[in-house]
């Protein structure tokens, strides 16, 4: 009745798994993948990532956007700031959040190579 579950399941002794699976290299990035993934799966961090892609802004300006309450926009920004995809300066009273396009393009690259390179 019940279908086996070994017939489902996904090999990593391939070649296109490298990526992934039977390193300690790919089991550390498959991580850093996962973790990056569950911190933008919350939509107003992707919005705020959005915000930040065209300029700087200060939470000030965040939370009015999102019309979300302040201290829900900074619980997001640390969040964000925490995982490097954002940085932070000050400036006078206020903080300026800025998009870390560095990390970015880090990040993209790495889910690039989960997702697309051994396609």
């Amino acid at each position: 009745m019940g279908k086996s579950s070994d017939s489902k399941a996904i090999s990593c002794s391939s070649a296109s798994a490298s990526c992934c699976c039977g390193s300690s290299k790919g089991d550390r990035n498959l991580s850093k993948v996962i973790e990056l993934l569950k911190i933008i799966n919350e939509p107003n961090r992707l919005k705020i990532l959005c915000l930040l892609k065209k300029e700087e802004k200060c939470v000030c300006e965040i939370w009015k956007v999102l019309n979300i309450p302040q201290n829900l926009a900074s619980h997001h920004l640390k969040a964000l700031k925490d995982a490097k995809l954002i940085s932070a300066k000050q400036e006078g009273r206020n903080v300026i959040y800025s998009s870390n396009k560095k990390e970015i393009q880090k990040f993209t690259i790495l889910l690039n190579t989960f997702l697309i390179s051994n396609i």
